[in-house]
């Protein structure tokens, strides 16, 4: 690459709580802070790779892989991590998935060839027909994930070898409407169950709820741990998934106790959620209690608009919209990045994508995208 870019870092100064009253609207940034929910292990292992020259540990095929790992491969792993977020001039760690968690929720995927720039040779995609429950017989048979078995030794561990200013943002599992709809129900199945078995629906939403609750409660006491960052898509380009009034009683009240949860341990609650939400907007405000929005399409909203009509309340992050980060070229990306800068710093505002650093985003654009937030008026 002929370029140069700012990172990864050579001398990372990562400050957490600086970050944290930035978000709280309690201080103007004194820097562009860097945001994203997380981190295909393709990125990563390109970047550890090509750029530090460094041998990254195996994230191929990582949900399965890790079953078999070593007490050592995995603390591999997690410094591997940390040091990744680190360099890359993040002030805390993502941390979560099933890997780390450990909670699963078993059920059948579709698949499909992988034609990203870093493939993994093959993509899995959600279950979009008749789930894995279908009924209160498969209610009960169901393989639930058991807290008393969950291990949060890499919570524990991780908070235990942060890098000094740097804190955990954790998400265990996708979200409440995402683990219900698309790995348990299916979309089309929780569609019918809707008006045919509403109290199984119901039942489902709150065995879910009740299993990430009850994980964020033990995860919550880890002193490393700044918040959580959950993801919980909601919507599509048009709409929300389901209606509001549906979303409003299974899902959202799933997400107001999990905010209240970590607020009452003194942390923060991010909300991840794609589509237009607008909707529910002030739901998420004024109900749910979130401290940030993230996910941005410029299709639905730019955020730049997004954050003249909420920016006073709420923390934006993200918004550099997906298509424009893949397939922009230098020149007009940058030009791009630094017009969000404009519009949205320095108050209560982290750049980042607009959804997530996809195996399919070109390495070479995502760098172009932190450089700008390095470069932005000197800080």
């Amino acid at each position: 690459m002929s370029t140069q870019f700012k990172v990864p870092l050579k001398n990372p100064k990562p400050d957490f709580e600086e970050f944290e009253k930035v978000i709280k609207g309690e201080k103007e940034a004194e820097k562009v802070h860097f945001v994203e929910l997380f981190a295909d292990p393709e990125i990563m292992t390109s970047i550890i790779e090509n750029f530090w020259g460094e041998k990254a540990v195996s994230f191929s095929n990582l949900a399965e892989e890790a079953k078999s790992w070593s007490p050592e491969i995995k603390k591999d792993f997690l410094r591997q991590t940390i040091n990744w977020w680190h360099r890359m001039g993040y002030d805390y760690v993502a941390l979560g998935g099933p890997v780390v968690s450990g909670l699963y929720f078993p059920s059948t995927f579709r698949q499909g060839k992988d034609t990203a720039s870093l493939s993994r040779g093959e993509r899995t995609w959600v279950e979009e027909g008749k789930g894995v429950i279908t009924s209160w017989q498969d209610f009960q048979e169901y393989p639930w994930p058991n807290l008393d078995k969950i291990d949060y030794s890499s919570y524990e561990f991780a908070a235990k070898n942060l890098p000094e200013g740097m804190k955990i943002m954790t998400c265990p599992h996708m979200g409440v409407l995402e683990i219900c709809s698309e790995v348990l129900l299916g979309f089309e199945g929780m569609s019918y169950l809707l008006y045919d078995e509403p109290d199984l629906v119901e039942a489902v939403f709150n065995k879910v709820g009740g299993i990430i609750y009850d994980f964020y409660k033990n995860v919550a006491e880890i002193d490393g741990v700044g918040g959580f960052f959950q993801g919980d898509d909601m919507g599509f380009t048009t709409s929300t998934t389901f209606s509001p009034q549906i979303l409003r009683k299974l899902v959202l009240p799933w997400h107001k106790k999990i905010a209240a949860l970590a607020h009452q341990y003194g942390k923060m609650y991010w909300l991840h959620c794609c589509g237009n939400v607008l909707t529910l907007m002030e739901d998420f405000i004024e109900d749910v209690k979130i401290d940030a929005f993230h996910s941005f399409q410029d299709a639905i909203i730019p955020v730049g608009e997004f954050k003249k009509r909420y920016g006073d309340r709420i923390a934006t992050f993200g918004g550099v919209d997906m298509d424009k980060l893949c397939r922009l070229d230098e020149r007009s990306l940058r030009e791009y990045v630094r017009n969000i800068l404009d519009e949205c710093m320095p108050d209560r505002y982290a750049l980042g994508s607009g959804n997530s650093v996809a195996n399919y985003v070109p390495v070479k654009n995502y760098l172009i995208m932190l450089d700008e937030g390095l470069k932005w008026k000197n800080f």
